[in-house]
């Protein structure tokens, strides 16, 4: 894992940003001693539905966790609206960091990726494997 050359002069966001994508995929069980880097997307800013349930998903669903669109729907708040959290899902403006790949079919199947379902295989398992190396 590297960072491009300059990165003592990015600004601090991306800095964080960086630091956090690097520990999530080198060093894992550091991203809960990260700070999450500042979100300035308006969607994330908004008070709606939306914006509240990527804010459950990043606090409630831990690395190597995975939750069914209906269940992320009761955290958030309203049990009816599993569709509307695939909608949510789909606006992420930030996959990885809001880690919209944990979230899965109520049949345990990956269900769709923006990023590509291999894509988020990929990431499921890399979390999975990590966790089992954590344990030990």
């Amino acid at each position: 894992c590297k960072v491009c050359e300059g990165a003592e002069e990015m600004p601090e966001p991306l800095k964080q940003c960086t630091a956090w994508l690097h520990a999530y995929f080198c060093e894992p069980a550091r991203t809960a001693s990260l700070p999450v880097p500042a979100f300035h997307h308006p969607l994330l800013q908004q008070d709606s539905f939306t914006g509240q349930v990527l804010w459950t998903l990043l606090r409630d669903v831990k690395f190597g966790e995975a939750v069914s669109y209906k269940q992320l729907a009761d955290l958030a708040g309203n049990s009816r609206a599993a569709r509307a959290v695939g909608g949510a899902m789909r606006s992420n403006p930030i996959p990885i960091i809001i880690p919209c790949h944990r979230v899965i079919r109520s049949s345990g199947q990956a269900g769709n990726y923006g990023g590509g379902n291999l894509m988020k295989e990929w990431l499921l398992s890399h979390e999975r494997l990590q966790k089992e190396k954590l344990a030990y």
